[in-house]
């Protein structure tokens, strides 16, 4: 029997071909991004021990996605967004979530809802690296703020980390909500964006200014073999994968070979709208 993780990469991967074609329906480029471009290129699929799949759609196409999901009437994948109304989603990008299933992240928040693919924005935010990565500095700040504000405790951390997030979670949403920091951060990357700069990226990954480049190393997106079909992804992979983890091309120990996803509910076969 496929153990859960392979189960959960099936129906991520059905997601995945729903979203790519709508994008190809209607002239919206995206690329793989992360362990999902790195899966497409050194696995032909997912990283065998990957749960997840991130994509990024350049900011002009990523309104029109926006707009055009909230026109589109489909009963089994939703998007969701920063300027959502519900308070508790609370990240600086959207998600596709399958409507079918039910998923809830380790986080302060208990957000309820399926399983996901990210969809971050690509921004470019500076006419040089060394001003993107001036600029980054304060949206950085700004989302660090918000994952403080929504990290879930953990007997991990250190005692100064843990004294930290204490401290910060403990002011008032009313005087910092992270929800407001994450509207603000959608404007600011919006403004940002209108200038046509060229160096910028994935403001909101988890490699932070590794995730800044220039934008001709993501280029024309193209097709690669992603398990039984294709995806977009960076024109030029080969740079990309090594701007962001050197020799991608070397498998990590295996102890390192785990899902960093930390899952308080998980239920594939119950739709997260059910009490």
């Amino acid at each position: 029997m496929e153990n859960r993780s392979r189960i959960m990469q099936l129906k991520l991967l059905e997601m995945l071909k729903w979203f790519h074609k709508l994008c190809e329906d209607n002239n919206i480029r995206y690329y793989a991004l992360g362990g999902t471009m790195l899966g497409a290129v050194r696995h032909g699929g997912f990283i065998p021990w990957d749960d997840d799949i991130d994509v990024g759609i350049p900011r002009k196409d990523y309104i029109r996605l926006i707009r055009l999901m909230q026109k589109h009437s489909d009963d089994r994948y939703i998007l969701e967004t920063p300027l959502s109304e519900d308070p508790t989603f609370c990240y600086p990008y959207s998600k596709l979530y399958d409507t079918k299933t039910t998923l809830m992240e380790n986080s302060n928040k208990k957000l309820k809802r399926g399983l996901f693919i990210d969809v971050f924005p690509l921004d470019m935010i500076g006419d040089s690296m060394e001003k993107a990565l001036k600029n980054y500095k304060k949206i950085k700040a700004l989302r660090d703020l918000v994952t403080l504000r929504t990290l879930s405790d953990s007997k991990d951390r250190s005692a100064v980390k843990k004294a930290v997030v204490r401290t910060v979670q403990a002011v008032p949403s009313v005087l910092v909500s992270e929800k407001h920091i994450c509207i603000y951060l959608e404007k600011i990357c919006t403004e940002y964006s209108k200038h046509g700069y060229k160096f910028g990226g994935n403001l909101h990954g988890a490699w932070g200014a590794k995730e800044l480049m220039s934008f001709d190393i993501m280029g024309k997106p193209t097709l690669y073999r992603f398990e039984d079909t294709y995806i977009y992804g960076a024109e030029n992979y080969d740079e990309y994968l090594t701007h962001l983890y050197g020799n991608w091309n070397e498998l990590p120990p295996e102890d390192k070979r785990v899902s960093h996803h930390d899952f308080l509910l998980f239920d594939l076969d119950k739709p997260y709208a059910e009490d």
